[in-house]
Order: C-alpha cells, then structure tokens, then sequence
C-alpha cells in the first residue's frame, strides 16, 4: 500500500508537470516571423510613411510595438555579423561572425563568412550553395527552439547565403537562397540531401526568366517621389547596359546575354519572389499549424543591392521601399488567413543601416571623404620593411591588419612592438578616426565607447591584429578611379549605420512606442521568452520588456 501511494504521488506530480508545460505553451504564438531587411534606416519608416498603404509598414507601425532607439552596439556593420547577431542574442566577439569575409591564417586567403568547401550544392551544379553554418560558434534562437521543442520546424530564406543561413542556424529544416547561376532558389548539403518537392515545384515555375522579360519603372509617378533627390544623380552607379542612372529599367535590354541573373536582384521583383517562396512554404511546411511553434526567417536582400549603387536619397530607393510595402502588407494577409489573425508574432528589423554617399556630403560640405587603402597599405608595409627588416604584413580585410605570426617568430621580433608600430603609423593616415590592438581590445573595457564597439566585434582567430575605424562620413576604396565617388555602404559604428528599426507585431503585442534604448541582441533574448526557453548558448542580449507587456 506504501508503494501504490508513492507510485501515485509521482505520477501525479509529472502530470502536473506535463499540464503545467503545455499550459505554458498554450500561450506561445503559433509562429514567429522574423523579417529582416538588409540595408535599413530608421528614418525610412517616415520618411516613405505617405507613400506606403495601409496594411505594410504603416499597420504593424500603428498596432504594434514600435522600438524607436533601436541600435547596434559593435562595429563591423555588415550582413553577416547582423544577422548572426540578431538571432544568437549575442555580438561578433561571442558568435564568431566578424564581417561577411575575413582574412583565414590557415589558407592565408579570404574566406565568406558561411563559406564551407565540404558542403556540396543542392539543386544546382554551381559553387553557390557550398556552404554552412560552421563558423557560427555559439547557438541560435532557432536553434534553441529545435533543441527543446524537436518537432518545432524552422525555415529560413534570403536572396543571400549568409541572410539565410545564419538566422535558421546549425539545426534548420531547410535553409534556401538565390543562385545566381541559375536564377533557383538553393541549399546546401549541410542541411538537406535534395530540396524538397515544394522547392523544385516552385523553381519549375521559372519565375525569374518571367521577370526578367519586364521593366522597372516607379510604381508611383516619378513627379509623387519628392522624398528622394534627381533621378538622374551623379552619385549613382549604372547598372548593365544603363548610360544613365535614371528609370526606367528594362531588364530584358540589360539582361541581353540571357544569362546574366544577378541584374534580377538589383529588382523590386527580387523581394516579391522571395514573398512568394515566403508563402508557399507557410502551406507546403504546414507552418504554424503543429503542436510546438514554428519560426520562418525571412531576409530581404535586396535593398542592400540597390543601396550600394543608388544610396539612401535615389530614387530607386524610394520606388524600392514603396514595392516592399506591398510586400509586407501581402505577407500579412497571408499569415492572418493561414496561421490566424493572433496566433503569430512578427518583427521586422534590420542587419544594418547606410552612410550617405560621402562625395555627397563633401559637395555639402559636411564631414565625410574617403581613404584609399591600397596606396596607404603599401606605405605601411614599406615602413614596416624598413623598421623591422621585412613586409610582415599578411592582408588588410574589413580595417583588419593581419600580421606574419610566423615571420614575427622567425626574426626573433616582439610581437607587441610591431602591431604596436603599425596601429602609431595607422593613426597617422587622414580620414583614421581611432586604432587598437588586439592586445588592446583582449583586456577589461573603459570609458573609450568605440573601443567598447571595436572590442564586441573581435574575435581572436578570425579578427587582424591591428584594427581601426574612420572618421564619420568615411569609407574605404581601395584605388581611386572614376567610379570612386560613387554608391556607397556601411561597416562603421555611427549612427548612420547602427540606428535602424525594430517593430513587434501580433499575438499579445501591446500597442505602443519604446524610446529607451535597444541593442540588437535583445531581439533573441525577448524571442526567449515568447517561446518558453532556456537561454541560448552565449546570449548576452536583455528582453525587453515592453514587448512582453511588462
């Protein structure tokens, strides 16, 4: 009688334990949606506000949680760190991710960020879809979920391979990006054996053959674009076959070869593909309709494309974001009519911002310019010749200084003295803002806020030896030329490129604008807790609160 008791209590026990966890589950969104646009400013959510619909931006804007001081809090400012960022909860110094490309010791050459010769491509014979997310060095959100709940499904996606990989992370149930070779969206043995059915259906559609039969011409008249500077502007790059940087586009003319499918993604019809890939796998993966929540990651590329040619006040961008809206609203309606108008949360953020293009700035007389590297490279490797008796300066990536570990070792030199000679000669260079080393940056933190931004960004084996950051308004060219002042990008740790969006929208999400300041890494670390977890791997990120309704 003793036993049966005993034997009843535990089984009590582990069946409240049972209903407890389900009841917590029970109030989890069905599925989260995480958006992010690549190349995002904050102020385009205003800036454009007139121009978009109802049921876009401005909807998830008017009924959601809108966070206003949204920023990054390291520097590099690039694709890969951002999104690694966002969805392990955690900054480069932690995550491993230090740029899109750094420079490998082992191979003494540049490696991509989620770049992985043992990976075969599926669904494609070219090289694009050899990849993984091996140089991920902690777990993600995504991840987390799948640990936990393993009949969660995570689907990921992205005009780019790292905008896809990187969010679905190490345990995806698929992971699918463009090929640019092919104009298909692809995978990479990492995550799959072959695509699955849905994939090649919808790549039998040869959608981006249709697409590039059409024209890009504004969606609104060009008279109605009064937010952006002269089509015609001198700062812009040209696409292929363009003589000048104005609409309308005609891809047709400046796809002539027939083969070309990289002009395809310098298109509005770009995002509306990945939109349509984005809601047939809602139906095919069944998401948001099992027993555990689901997340889909969605990365928009695009933006950041056409950013680079036609900067933040073109045209382009405009029409850009204008089309994106539509898209946005498009995906909304789909997840309201598929999941249920509250059983999933979506936020929508950005892995970056954008400098204005400095020539612009200079004709304004504002403060910006550019640093060539490659002729101040070859200066500092002559010094460094003549100091020490030899060129031990292996390659310079993303402001990085790698030195000669092996040379430095050979000639018996203190390996302190050098880096501490290059980053003095560094200094020296106009435009150069601050330098340090990795010694610097290895040791307890002060009050020097960039060195704090530099520091969260370095990681011992992927990072140089020496780093610095420009001035504000800089960028880096590596040799002047005719094309110099045109486009621009992003990288620095100003506000310019860390100042971006962050809106929460669905299940349970308050109506309401945060204005204390957000780090990228809370984005995670509040997904936690809409998703009952545990915290994942190296998060470093703080929920916020508001979101939660706290």
């Amino acid at each position: 009688m003793k036993n049966y008791w005993k034997n009843v209590v535990i089984i009590t026990l582990v069946l409240v334990g049972f209903s407890t966890a389900t009841a917590q589950k029970s109030d989890a969104p069905k599925l989260i949606v995480g958006i992010v646009i690549d190349q995002m400013c904050y102020e385009y959510l205003y800036r454009y506000q007139d121009k978009f619909g109802k049921n876009g931006f401005r909807k998830i804007m008017e009924k959601g949680t809108n966070c206003r001081n949204m920023e990054y809090n390291y520097v590099p400012t690039y694709t890969g760190p951002g999104h690694a960022s966002i969805y392990t909860g955690t900054t480069p110094n932690n995550h491993g991710i230090v740029g899109n490309e750094w420079f490998e010791r082992e191979t003494v050459a540049e490696i991509g960020c989620v770049e992985d010769k043992k990976m075969q491509s599926i669904g494609t014979n070219s090289a694009y879809g050899m990849c993984s997310p091996k140089n991920l060095k902690t777990n993600t959100i995504t991840d987390q979920l799948k640990l936990t709940y393993p009949s969660a499904k995570v689907i990921s996606m992205s005009i780019k391979d790292r905008g896809a990989i990187l969010p679905g992370g190490h345990l995806s149930d698929g992971s699918y990006w463009y090929d640019y070779a092919t104009g298909k969206f692809i995978t990479s043995s990492f995550f799959k054996k072959e695509l699955p059915k849905w994939v090649v259906d919808f790549n039998a559609l040869n959608q981006v053959d249709s697409y590039m039969q059409h024209t890009w011409n504004t969606f609104l008249d060009i008279s109605a674009y009064s937010e952006s500077g002269p089509d015609n502007s001198k700062y812009e790059h040209l696409l292929p076959g363009k003589t000048t940087p104005t609409f309308p586009y005609d891809l047709k003319t400046m796809n002539s070869s027939g083969t070309n499918y990289s002009v395809f993604t310098t298109t509005p019809f770009a995002n509306t593909y990945l939109t349509d890939l984005a809601i047939q796998s809602l139906s095919a993966e069944e998401l948001g309709k099992n027993s555990q929540t689901d997340m889909l990651c969605i990365s928009y590329s695009t933006p950041d494309i056409v950013g680079h040619s036609f900067g933040p006040y073109s045209v382009e961008m405009e029409d850009i974001y204008i089309r994106l809206d539509l898209e946005i609203a498009r995906l909304i309606t789909e997840l309201e009519q598929t999941v249920g108008k509250n059983k999933f949360v979506l936020f929508i953020t950005a892995d970056h911002a954008v400098v204005p293009v400095p020539q612009y700035l200079v004709d304004k007389k504002l403060p910006g310019g550019y640093v060539f590297l490659e002729e101040n490279m070859a200066d500092l490797k002559s010094a460094v010749a003549t100091k020490f008796g030899q060129d031990i300066i292996l390659a310079q990536e993303n402001l990085n200084i790698y030195l000669d570990h092996t040379a430095i070792a050979t000639l018996n030199l203190n390996k302190k003295a050098v880096a501490d000679f290059v980053a003095e000669s560094v200094a020296q260079w106009e435009g150069v803002k601050s330098v340090y080393t990795a010694e610097q940056l290895m040791q307890a933190g002060n009050d020097d806020e960039w060195r704090e931004m530099v520091r969260k960004g370095f990681h011992t084996k992927e990072s140089g030896d020496v780093l610095f950051i420009l001035e504000p308004g800089f960028l880096p060219k590596s040799v002047k030329s005719e094309n110099t002042h045109k486009g621009t990008s992003h990288g620095s740790a100003f506000n310019y490129d860390t100042h971006v969006p962050l809106i929460w929208f669905g299940k349970g999400i308050p109506k309401q604008e945060v204005f204390r300041k957000i780090v990228i890494a809370d984005i995670s670390a509040t997904l936690t807790h809409l998703l009952f977890l545990q915290r994942a791997g190296a998060m470093t990120g703080e929920p916020i609160l508001e979101v939660l309704g706290n």
